[in-house]
């Protein structure tokens, strides 16, 4: 409920800037310069992450953008949430002009040619903090960004196919291997989401901030798992049809248009591009999360696990061109060039 409210409360009363107080408007110029008037970077935490995928971000997490994400996040400002999803559109677009992504061919701005297409993934957050906040602000600013791709030519989605599998503690007080060992194996694609990636083009893992990496290679990790299951299951189904060489064919062509797809979203919404209705709750898969359950093995085992997987470093293996980006990211990650 807070959310439609403060949706209303942010139509009727005056606002202020999310950077600087400035009363009367949601992001004064100046802070918006500081959030999208620089080049998006490419950014790497240090230690990295293994099987973090390649970071493009935004801003960096000081002053103005702190305040801003901070404004989204945790005192419901959705406003916000317009000027934080084109922030995030050009670090999307950054990645996909340095990668040409899924073999598509991509202009100088980042847009794509021809029918190239961008299904965004938001890193999800926990369902005790969705429900605190009213809103899942990664999922949130993954529908605005969505929506500024559209805008200027590229098709894109928004597929929130993570969900957690057991409990994680709060993430803000860790230090990056505590991090790592923290959401080692806690994510996965729920049910039918491998197939909506593999028909979805280029993957780019979203959040809003990235500090030393661990959730977005968690991420990365759950959805190479998944796109190699993926992959394996159509090669063992595929028919064999003689002349074109294929051996198989390809369903649909849209973003969940299959019947699992739909059932596992609770249907589409073609207004805000994303998979299920934005009224419901973020997941609509049933996870462990809150029962108590406890997977097998520890942690630290899902850590080793997790380096021993094949394919996990990005290189040869289904998934293997997913990307990442960010609206800001730790000051220091900037410094990319390091011996």
């Amino acid at each position: 409920m807070r959310g439609w409210w403060q949706d209303l409360t942010d139509l009727v009363l005056p606002a202020e800037c999310g950077g600087c107080g400035t009363p009367r408007t949601v992001l004064c110029p100046e802070c918006r310069a500081v959030l999208t008037g620089a080049a998006p970077s490419r950014v790497r935490p240090v230690p990295e992450p293994p099987g973090l995928p390649v970071v493009h971000t935004a801003a960096r997490y000081t002053d103005e953008v702190r305040a801003v994400l901070l404004a989204h996040k945790e005192r419901g400002a959705l406003a916000l949430a317009a000027p934080l999803g084109e922030a995030l559109a050009e670090a999307v677009r950054a990645g996909l002009r340095e990668s040409g992504t899924a073999g598509e061919p991509w202009a100088d701005d980042g847009t794509a040619c021809g029918d190239g297409s961008v299904v965004l993934v938001p890193v999800p957050s926990a369902r005790a903090a969705v429900r605190a906040r009213g809103h899942d602000p990664a999922r949130r600013i993954a529908l605005a960004a969505a929506g500024a791709l559209r805008r200027s030519g590229t098709p894109a989605r928004v597929a929130a196919v993570l969900r957690q599998t057991r409990w994680v503690a709060d993430q803000s007080g860790l230090g990056s291997r505590q991090r790592l060992v923290n959401i080692a194996g806690a994510l996965a694609v729920v049910p039918g989401g491998g197939r909506l990636l593999a028909e979805g083009g280029a993957v780019v893992l979203v959040d809003d901030l990235m500090t030393t990496g661990a959730s977005l290679a968690e991420a990365a990790r759950a959805v190479r798992e998944a796109s190699g299951r993926e992959a394996s299951a159509r090669e063992a189904s595929a028919p064999v049809r003689r002349g074109d060489g294929l051996g198989r064919h390809r369903a649909g062509g849209r973003f969940g248009r299959t019947r699992e797809g739909s059932r596992a979203y609770g249907g589409t919404n073609e207004g805000n591009g994303e998979f299920g209705d934005t009224t419901t709750a973020v997941y609509r898969v049933g996870s462990r999360e809150g029962r108590g359950e406890e997977s097998a093995g520890s942690t630290e085992d899902a850590v080793r696990r997790t380096r021993g997987t094949p394919g996990i470093d990005g290189r040869g293996q289904a998934g293997s061109t997913i990307r990442a980006a960010v609206v800001a990211a730790a000051p220091d990650s900037f410094e990319i060039n390091r011996n």
